[in-house]
């Protein structure tokens, strides 16, 4: 097993599996439709709560913010941020 995998070989494993898998999602797919017809419905399944997004999500989204915020800055020639937060520029 110490062999090594050419790319080729790779790319065709992966399209290999991405058909089976393909292949059997359509195959399972009317079976867990009937799993679903037969089980009944409970009000809290009817109703599932509202995502309100993790907390990676949001410390992405104020980074994101932070950041078009400090091009908008720089674009429009108002003062950047305090020299002692901001990353020291290399001198050439």
């Amino acid at each position: 097993m110490s062999e090594n995998v050419s790319r080729r070989k790779m790319l065709s494993l992966l399209g290999l599996g991405a058909t089976l898998g393909f292949t059997l999602s359509g195959v399972l797919e009317p079976l867990e439709a009937e799993a679903q017809e037969a089980a009944p419905a409970t009000p809290a399944a009817a109703a599932p709560a509202k995502a309100t997004g993790t907390h990676g999500m949001h410390r992405r989204s104020a980074r994101r913010t932070s950041r078009h915020q400090r091009r908008h800055t720089r674009r429009t020639g108002h003062p950047a941020a305090p020299a002692a937060t901001a990353p020291a520029a290399p001198t050439q």
